[in-house]
């Protein structure tokens, strides 16, 4: 099968996204390419891939429709692992291949980013964006097509914003103007948005079923990919099956992504970790944060972000990986730099929602009162200033603060107060069974 995909990232997220993707259309007969995986930084794990012929087991684990589901996968759809460290031109002449057509990444947050130390003479360069410039541009001195390039890394316009980096490296090295022309004109830089837990490596019993196999990868059953334009023709992700948005505007679904699934952990996790709860999973058996979270989804997120199919079908599937029993998301993972997290995942519903009822929402704001007894009860892990503001200041202090917040919140200091001296007095976990009760 020849090869037709060039991935940058070995990790565990694309052999449990991209790479089972490609893997089912090939089987179905809709598809006939493998990936090319390129090992992004030095000291990777491309040797020992290699070494079991890049084929690994995925297992596919997760609670869908009320009841417990399992799928074994045998991925066969990658090809190859090149190391640009150990063999630069096996990576720089995949430019020389006319039937590659997709370029795929997942290079974590970081990887799209411009590093002026980098040199158009490295071999190679260390930034994803600069090893992808010294493949384009010899892909274009061969006058060949350019790419689909579709970066999974969770960032905002994460394909203009690696377009970006190209083209400053194509300016910074001084490169042609015909090299920015064809970047252009014949490659298309697409934004994406992903999300799928992949768990990765089990410690469970599944991996005594495979102990030869050092790439065994597990995930939740549940994915989405909104990607912006429409390659199905090309890629026919959604004949295969999958859950596959082809859009204009990847933001609608970005919205909802946030305020849904983000917004649901950073709204419970400090009321769960101050009611003694240590993963996502234990909350769903909770009977009063189940009901917190339920309520507050219901009645003041989903309302205010726009109740629609999608936005509905989005929030039934969060509680079912919620759910997910062999997923133990812990809440202490969750609240790692949990102030700027609530600002941009569960602020701008909060205001919203006071914009369009005239009121703050009422457990929306015992979130808040929560975030900040815990960061003043607890230990919490955030940059130290931050910590200092909110263990040292006074409430109304805090939330006059818009560096932290980005606004001023002070008109919600006598609900905020008045809610976190119940949880003083009473509990978080009494003081959400109060709320509930109202």
């Amino acid at each position: 099968m020849k090869e037709t995909v060039i991935q940058f990232g070995e990790g565990n997220f694309l052999r449990g996204f991209f790479d089972y993707f490609l893997d089912v259309m090939n089987k179905k007969g809709l598809y006939e390419g493998k990936a090319v995986v390129i090992q992004p930084r030095a000291g990777g794990k491309c040797a020992l891939l290699n070494k079991q012929n890049s084929r690994y087991n995925l297992y596919l684990r997760g609670f869908e429709n009320g009841e417990v589901k399992q799928e074994h996968h045998f991925i066969e759809s990658i090809s190859r692992c090149v190391d640009p460290y150990k063999n630069f031109e096996e990576y720089i002449s995949l430019a020389d291949n006319p039937d590659f057509r997709f370029i795929v990444s997942n290079t974590t947050e970081a990887g799209i980013e411009f590093d002026d130390n980098c040199r158009f003479e490295d071999k190679p360069c260390k930034s994803f964006p600069g090893k992808l410039t010294q493949l384009l541009y010899r892909r274009y001195k061969n006058g060949l097509e350019g790419f689909i390039i579709l970066p999974c890394e969770l960032i905002d316009n994460n394909g203009a914003e690696l377009k970006k980096c190209v083209l400053k490296y194509s300016d910074f090295w001084k490169l042609e103007a015909d090299f920015v022309a064809w970047l252009e004109n014949e490659n298309r830089f697409v934004n994406t948005l992903v999300d799928r837990i992949v768990t990765g490596y089990p410690d469970d019993e599944t991996k005594e079923m495979h102990l030869d196999d050092n790439f065994l990868d597990t995930a939740e059953i549940f994915h989405l990919w909104v990607i912006e334009g429409d390659f199905e023709k090309e890629l026919p992700l959604k004949k295969a099956g999958f859950n596959v948005v082809w859009t204009d505007d990847a933001k609608p679904y970005k919205k909802i992504k946030v305020r849904i699934l983000n917004g649901a952990h950073t709204s419970l996790v400090a009321g769960a970790l101050l009611s003694g709860i240590e993963t996502v999973g234990e909350a769903m058996n909770n009977e009063v944060t189940y009901l917190f979270l339920n309520k507050f989804m219901q009645e003041e997120i989903l309302p205010t972000i726009g109740e629609n199919d999608e936005s509905i079908s989005f929030a039934n599937a969060v509680f079912d990986r919620f759910k997910n029993p062999f997923i133990a998301h812990k809440w202490r993972s969750i609240a790692l730099n949990c102030v700027s997290k609530f600002a941009v995942r569960v602020l701008p519903t909060l205001l919203e929602y006071k914009e369009k009822n005239g009121n703050y929402p009422k457990l929306l704001t015992l979130s808040l009162a929560n975030l900040i007894y815990f960061y003043k009860n607890d230990n919490p892990e955030d940059a130290e200033g931050v910590v200092a503001t909110m263990k040292n200041d006074s409430i109304e202090e805090i939330l006059a603060n818009t560096s932290l917040w980005q606004t001023d919140l002070s008109d919600m200091t006598e609900i905020v107060t008045e809610y976190y001296n119940k949880i003083d007095s009473f509990s978080a976990k009494e003081t959400m069974k109060w709320i509930l009760s109202e």
